[in-house]
């Protein structure tokens, strides 16, 4: 998976780009996902997301999806489950206090944000962990709340 992590991260500009169009499709279809309902959509969106952000950034399914703000590298990734950058053991070759031979997931998070649409939105505070939201969808979060990232 890591190969997978390292990718995502150096092509993270080309996902956000990706991401946008897919946004933008998910939110064309809110009106058919209201009508189905997301409490019946939630089992199989999730198995979806599942498969497909597992693949591309090592996802942990924690519901509260934070890949748009952080470089596309999965910030659950990291060790400590920190949300909002890195801890003060990040060692000089950019390793992982607690798993050395890893790559900080907040120092890959800096490299691919620097290439992405709006690099500033790393700056951007994450909620704590909401733990009653593990394995559940957050794209149907996106659509139910009507979160739509801001663009410039």
């Amino acid at each position: 998976m890591l190969v997978a992590r390292r990718w995502s991260v150096r092509h993270a500009a080309f996902l956000d780009g990706l991401y946008g169009r897919f946004e933008w499709l998910l939110f064309l279809l809110r009106p058919l996902v209201g009508w189905i309902g997301y409490n019946r959509l939630q089992r199989p969106v999730t198995v979806v997301e599942r498969h497909i952000k597992g693949a591309m950034f090592d996802c942990k399914m924690c519901g509260q999806c934070a890949l748009s703000h952080t470089g596309m590298s999965c910030p659950m990734n990291c060790p400590k489950n920190l949300r909002n950058g890195p801890c003060g053991g990040v060692r000089q070759d950019g390793g992982c206090e607690v798993l050395p031979e890893m790559k900080c997931v907040w120092v890959a998070a800096w490299e691919g944000a620097r290439s992405m649409a709006d690099p500033d939105r790393i700056m951007e505070i994450q909620h704590p962990i909401d733990h009653r939201l593990q394995d559940t969808s957050s794209w149907l979060r996106v659509l139910q709340h009507g979160l739509r990232r801001r663009r410039q």
